[in-house]
């Protein structure tokens, strides 16, 4: 299952992860979030014990969307060591975020 990031757990279980870090920037009302969604959970069980992958909703979250300037959603970013690494924006097939994240393990 996905991680629920949210402003107040993100530094702990995000960027001091020890593991590379997929996150997922969505709203309820975003059409192509809702595409992205299924492929977040399906990579969170694939990649279990391997990479930390979740969801942060905007609305909810404004901290953390702001820190990283998120304008557009979804977008979903990479982070290594705390830091970002790689970034996607829009709806995207799961081979493409499979990909960035195999490059990080």
């Amino acid at each position: 299952m996905a991680v629920e990031f949210t402003d107040a757990n993100f530094e702990e279980v995000a960027l001091k992860s020890d593991k590379p870090v997929m996150v997922d920037f969505w709203a309820e009302w975003c059409g192509p979030c809702r595409m992205v969604g299924p492929i977040v959970e399906e990579m969170s069980n694939e990649y279990e014990g391997k990479a930390v992958i979740g969801k942060v909703n905007v609305d909810d979250n404004p901290e953390i969307s702001a820190k990283f300037g998120i304008r557009n959603i979804p977008t979903i970013i990479f982070l290594k060591n705390g830091e970002m690494v790689d970034k996607s924006v829009g709806a995207v097939p799961k081979n493409v975020l499979a990909e960035k994240i195999d490059n990080l393990l």
